[in-house]
């Protein structure tokens, strides 16, 4: 009897853990590891992907923080070398000693084969995931915003930076995403603010882009990754633009980059009062208001910045403005922004396509796509980019068949393959043929083809 007791309590047991397997307590076993498991010195120096996210050993940034096997050996002083090659950018030294080392030092960024970006295709920046971990997620990430054959995140042309749409996912929309400074529709001046620091909850409510860097209040990181709790609230919950008093004010309250009745929050209201004023605007478009100083019209552009003036069917007021411009040798090389449209000298289209052959010569003299100033180390053309790092390097036209920052350029899918398979440096980086980042990844190289490919 005793046994048979102890039977149905076993049988019992089996029942209740056995009934643990179904609903909300089903178990079921994880194909691959969780995250997080590439945390010891063993796993960060095994040669295994422990955590099954893509990234092995001290390529993976769980591996920083919990092991030593990657972090920072400091020599002993004095040392000192530049920071800036293939093999110094491996050493885990802080070689120049500016603070960063190897994949954190810009420099050493800007060497494809170090692999220190893993979001450079088409594929890995639309894939929704953050390949390598940094933090930014496809068109968010640098590595895919200025990727050499990346075309899903791109918004800059006329159309794409007036069409209302993010088109290169970067989280800023026409003229409030960089790569739109460049149009004329969006080379506004500042205005209705103070200039200076975005980081009080003034400066971050004022619809006015204080710092000049492009992003007005909460749409600049300053404010929205603020410590400032006042800032926080304010970012988590902006104003609006809606009403007849912030359609009439000349501020972008919502910090979407328009302004007034240029939003369509404004120009398409709900609100009959906020049509009625939107359709009974002041014009700019004379030659006393398109040089007063203001912003007649409301629009967020001043005077020859803003198209009713540059572009006024009054001649008189067309010679003005054209007479206003930053187009001569002497305006473009005095590192004035003359014009007020937010670009100085050469990095001012009306410098670089400036009809004044004195002022095209001189920012051809030192524009940065030459091998020679593409190899020197400086930033040739002050646009706070140096050497490869800068697309005009990148973009640079080959001479002879060669190109200081690429091995794949030349007019014909033939001729780049020659390139890739001639047992050559071409570029100049150390790496030949398939072995050179450009070349394995370029979409039009097939003689890579069936080949392991660097950062793969």
């Amino acid at each position: 009897m005793a046994q048979r007791t102890s039977s149905l309590v076993v049988l019992a047991l089996g029942l209740v853990l056995g009934g643990c397997n179904f609903g909300p307590f089903a178990f079921e076993r994880p194909v691959l590891p969780p995250l997080g498991y590439e945390t010891d010195e063993v796993a960060c120096s095994d040669l295994l992907d422990n955590d099954s996210d893509g990234l092995i050993d001290c390529e993976d940034p769980d591996c920083y923080p919990t092991s030593g096997q990657c972090g920072e050996i400091v020599p002993d002083p004095p040392f000192w070398e530049p920071e800036n090659n293939y093999a110094a950018c491996l050493d885990q030294i802080d070689n120049d000693d500016d603070g960063q080392f190897d994949c954190g030092d810009r420099k050493c960024q800007t060497i494809a084969e170090l692999c220190c970006s893993r979001e450079f295709s088409d594929k890995a920046c639309s894939d929704g995931i953050d390949n390598d971990q940094n933090g930014y997620t496809d068109c968010l990430d640098f590595g895919c915003r200025n990727g050499l054959f990346v075309s899903v995140c791109v918004e800059d042309t006329a159309d794409l930076c007036g069409n209302g749409k993010d088109d290169d996912g970067d989280g800023y929309t026409d003229c409030l995403d960089r790569d739109c400074q460049s149009q004329e529709a969006c080379a506004a001046p500042k205005a209705g603010g103070k200039d200076g620091p975005e980081d009080t909850l003034e400066a971050c409510s004022d619809g006015y882009d204080n710092d000049g860097n492009g992003y007005v209040d909460c749409k600049d990181f300053s404010c929205s990754k603020s410590d400032d709790a006042a800032i926080k609230e304010l970012c988590a919950n902006p104003p609006k633009e809606e009403s007849l008093q912030a359609c009439s004010n000349g501020k972008d309250d919502d910090g979407n980059g328009y302004i007034d009745c240029n939003d369509f929050s404004c120009s398409k209201s709900s609100d009959q009062a906020v049509l009625d004023h939107c359709a009974n605007l002041p014009t700019e478009d004379t030659v006393e208001k398109c040089s007063n100083g203001k912003d007649d019209d409301g629009n967020g552009y001043i005077d020859c910045n803003d198209f009713s003036c540059s572009k006024a069917s009054d001649p008189a007021v067309v010679t003005m403005c054209a007479e206003k411009q930053e187009a001569t040798k002497a305006q473009c090389s005095d590192g004035i922004d003359n014009d007020g449209d937010g670009f100085v000298d050469c990095n001012d289209y009306s410098c670089s396509g400036s009809s004044d052959q004195g002022a095209l010569d001189y920012c051809k003299s030192i524009a940065e796509d030459t091998w020679d100033k593409c190899k020197d180390g400086l930033d040739n053309d002050g646009d706070g980019y140096a050497d490869c790092a800068d697309r005009s390097c990148r973009d640079a036209t080959p001479v002879g068949g060669k190109a200081p920052c690429q091995e794949s350029v030349g007019a014909t899918d033939s001729f780049i393959n020659a390139n890739c398979s001639d047992g050559e440096d071409n570029d100049g980086d150390g790496f030949v043929d398939c072995d050179d980042w450009d070349c394995a990844w370029n979409p039009r190289v097939t003689v890579c083809d069936g080949k392991k490919k660097v950062c793969e």
